[in-house]
């Protein structure tokens, strides 16, 4: 399995996910010249997508969505409430659109994905758990407030798994932003901080995350080292490997199949 992050934060966020013999963006929120560029470095283009999927309509989920379908052709997953959004807000999707159910499998050739429930101040917002059928699993999981029970059965095991370190609390209460914004992101609906990244961190770790990518870093709330030098707290005494997603450019994370 293998894990390319195009884009983390707040202006953006893309990935690439690779398993099982399928290709799967999760999220298009960076535009689509973006998107095309950040395929290209992996030798693929557009139209070998197998699909994308959706985590929740905000802006920067879905900004390059309505640019890349007029060019390409591809399937795009969502759930109920969320493929409502997109109607609305993407243009064109509606060819496109397949939705999908949270807590089912959604199996593509020799790739089972799981959506589950998040929670961000949105109708409705998801997760995703991709597992090839060699074992190995990727999990993809910002954009929530806090972490549920049910967050943490479908995240664990995972080989590799992309979590938010999205804010220094300290830096976002002294911050710019208005309290109204504030109280939001600190909410149960908002962002996980630096030090619930580092509590979530640590259980992966020890239930057997090879790999951990801290993302949707803020850029005005946060700094990756300060991420780090927090969550890496949280994974001492493991074997698990902790990076940073940069909110540009690309970081491509891999893990052999069992069988290698």
């Amino acid at each position: 399995m293998k894990l390319t992050v195009f884009a983390s934060g707040s202006t953006g966020n893309c990935c690439l996910v690779q398993g099982g013999g399928r290709r799967l963006l999760v999220d298009a929120g960076i535009s689509a010249r973006r998107i095309t560029a950040a395929l290209a470095g992996q030798g693929l283009t557009p139209d070998q997508l197998d699909g994308i999927l959706i985590t929740h309509e905000h802006s920067d989920h879905i900004q390059g969505l309505a640019n890349l379908l007029k060019k390409t052709p591809v399937t795009v997953f969502a759930p109920g409430t969320v493929a409502v959004s997109l109607r609305l807000l993407v243009p064109g999707v509606e060819p496109y659109l397949r939705v999908i159910e949270p807590e089912r499998d959604l199996i593509l050739g020799h790739l089972s994905v799981i959506p589950f429930p998040t929670s961000h101040d949105t109708a409705q917002s998801v997760g995703y758990r991709l597992s090839a059928d060699d074992g190995r699993s990727v999990v993809i999981a910002t954009d929530t407030g806090c972490v549920t029970d049910a967050m943490l059965r479908y995240m664990s095991g995972a080989d590799i798994a992309l979590i938010e370190a999205n804010h220094d609390v300290t830096m976002l209460k002294k911050g710019p932003y208005p309290p109204a914004l504030k109280r939001r992101i600190l909410s149960d609906r908002g962002h996980l901080s630096n030090e619930e990244c580092l509590w979530l961190a640590s259980v992966l770790a020890r239930r057997g995350t090879a790999r951990i990518i801290l993302g949707h870093i803020s850029r005005k709330n946060n700094l990756p080292g300060l991420a780090l030098g927090t969550v890496r707290r949280g994974v001492q005494g493991t074997d698990a490997v902790l990076d940073v997603a940069p909110e540009l450019g690309c970081l491509e994370v891999e893990v052999a199949s069992c069988s290698a």
